[in-house]
């Protein structure tokens, strides 16, 4: 015996390299928000229904405080957003601190998929939750407020930029907690700032406060869909507005992308 590898065998392993090839991202990354939405659906539903009558109560509340104008505007753009918070930030927090504390990322981590596929899958599968319930509480408030519902349409943009920041935002606390209880309450506490920061007009908050706000993704979209209730909107600032929501959701999806990486090796 020479202890050479033989070309026969040299081709076979050739072959057998060749015979599970790592994954494309989007391909992967389709598979993954369908394995996600199907498991996700039973539980996450009766969720979304509650987040969906917690937005509308909060604007019956304030309807007793808020009488129209830009303060309706606001109140209404908040609470629909509101529901992407709850469900995108919240929830999803919640899901990879819990899949984190498991061990189901070295399920993941077996599989041929790229760590973006994973995180950008669930992020869509759970945003993709929030459409229903962000048009109901936007048309309900809409009615009670009695604004006009002419440029609704905006949704179509703010719905999958405000899901994406605040799902990436979600996914990076999940990812990053050190343990499950405590990915549950910034989850939480995510959440509770885009109720206070979003859905209160932001001219009766006090200068700081304001700062703050600013510096939460979810606000933007909550801009632009206010924004779109006036009579001429003024589609620059909504364009930027959203465009910032853009921005940010890219960055944050890639910090929970690198979150994983980093959970998932250890």
């Amino acid at each position: 015996m020479t202890g050479r590898v033989s070309p026969v065998g040299a081709g076979a392993g050739a072959v057998g390299a060749q015979l599970a090839p790592r994954a494309r991202l989007f391909p992967s990354l389709a598979a993954v928000y369908r394995a996600q939405l199907s498991r996700a659906r039973v539980a996450r539903i009766p969720l979304l229904f509650v987040a969906t009558f917690q937005s509308i109560g909060i604007m019956i509340l304030m309807r007793g405080v808020v009488d129209g104008g830009a303060e309706a505007q606001a109140v209404v753009a908040g609470s629909s957003v509101l529901v992407v918070a709850f469900v995108a930030l919240n929830l999803l927090s919640q899901y990879f601190g819990q899949l984190r504390a498991s061990g189901g990322l070295d399920h993941y981590a077996t599989l041929p998929v790229p760590p973006a596929a994973v995180v950008l899958g669930a992020a869509g599968a759970y945003a993709s939750f929030t459409v229903p319930g962000t048009i109901v509480t936007a048309v309900t408030g809409s009615v009670l407020f009695q604004l006009p519902m002419t440029h609704l349409w905006v949704l179509v943009a703010v719905i999958p930029l405000s899901g994406a920041a605040l799902s990436g935002l979600g996914a990076a606390l999940g990812l990053l907690a050190p343990r499950q209880e405590l990915a549950t309450l910034l989850g939480q506490l995510g959440m509770s700032a885009a109720l206070l920061l979003g859905v209160l007009p932001a001219n009766r908050m006090p200068a700081p406060i304001g700062w703050a706000r600013d510096l939460l993704p979810s606000t933007y979209g909550v801009e632009a869909l206010s924004r779109s209730f006036g009579a001429r909107p003024d589609w620059a600032v909504i364009a930027l507005d959203l465009g910032v929501c853009a921005v940010v959701g890219v960055l944050s999806l890639a910090v929970a992308t690198w979150a994983y990486r980093r959970a998932a090796v250890r």
